[in-house]
């Protein structure tokens, strides 16, 4: 489908799992962590929902049937944001345009507002809309591996870890702290829509991979290249911190090189879907080619 097309399609599916988390949010109340957690979750683009719901069409699986693990993995990433901009860890004043949780409320208010995204995600994957007993205990696990220790949260400490190293990390090291700070939970949506369907997650786990790295590497042209006005958040923080990226690494033409390259390796991987995977042959394309 052309550029124009896919937006519309994404900002589509993007306000289907922004009205079920609004629906599913409404039982929380008005304090200020209902409140701060509603917040966290507006303005984003529902990258990774929308990779639940457009993977788990290639299987015939109707949206409102993956619309709870589409609105998990949204809850975790933003908790992810929430926690990242803290003082603590990349202290952040702008995410999406506006203030960051922790300055428009609290950082006590933040940390309890991602705490408690977390803690609705894993509610949200205990519907049983999303399928038998079993499904819903392997959409748990596999989203906590995702986001935990041995996945987001590694990547995360391995940045944390990267600021005060010796020496600037290499390719290699970059490569892995980024597959687990950003990739684990691109990778996630893809497994999940096969884990409901109930067929071999590998075609769309090797997308995914592909395209979480693409999505790191175009990032860091971002900080680069890109308009802070338009990315909603300020830009060359790393430059300015001294930190390894792709850029440097690479230079900025082998980073662009590269992060073509892994869209190739994507859609490559979208072969046995056919013509039905072109919506997702088009997020891998955007993930590149975003100002945002």
């Amino acid at each position: 489908m052309a550029p124009i097309e896919f937006q519309t399609r994404l900002s589509t599916q993007s306000r289907v799992i922004a009205a079920f988390l609004t629906e599913a949010l409404a039982q929380y109340g008005t304090d200020d962590v209902a409140a701060a957690m509603r917040y966290a979750l507006q303005g984003g683009k529902g990258l990774r929902g929308f990779l639940v719901l457009e993977a788990s069409a290639l299987y015939g699986i109707p949206a409102a049937s993956a619309l709870p693990a589409a609105g998990a993995v949204e809850a975790i990433h933003a908790y992810s944001l929430i926690h990242d901009d803290l003082p603590c860890m990349d202290d952040d004043d702008l995410r999406r345009g506006q203030p960051t949780v922790h300055k428009k409320w609290n950082e006590a208010i933040a940390v309890l507002a991602g705490d408690a995204l977390q803690s609705f995600a894993f509610t949200l994957l205990a519907d049983p809309n999303l399928g038998a007993a079993e499904v819903r205990i392997k959409l748990v696990s596999t989203l906590a591996e995702a986001a935990g220790a041995r996945g987001m949260v590694l990547g995360q400490a391995q940045d944390i870890a990267a600021e005060t190293a010796a020496s600037p990390l290499t390719l290699e090291q970059i490569t892995e702290l980024q597959s687990n700070k950003t990739g684990a939970l691109l990778e996630w949506p893809a497994h999940a829509a096969a884990i409901i369907a109930g067929q071999d997650p590998a075609p769309l786990r090797a997308y995914a991979r592909a395209i979480g790295l693409a999505f790191q590497i175009a990032d860091d042209i971002l900080d680069v290249e890109g308009d802070s006005s338009k990315a909603g958040k300020a830009l060359r923080k790393d430059a300015d911190a001294g930190k390894a990226t792709f850029v440097t690494l690479l230079g900025l033409d082998g980073a662009k090189a590269e992060a073509a390259r892994l869209v190739a390796e994507a859609e490559t991987a979208l072969a046995p879907f056919g013509d039905k995977a072109q919506s997702l042959r088009d997020l891998a394309r955007f993930i590149i080619a975003r100002d945002r």
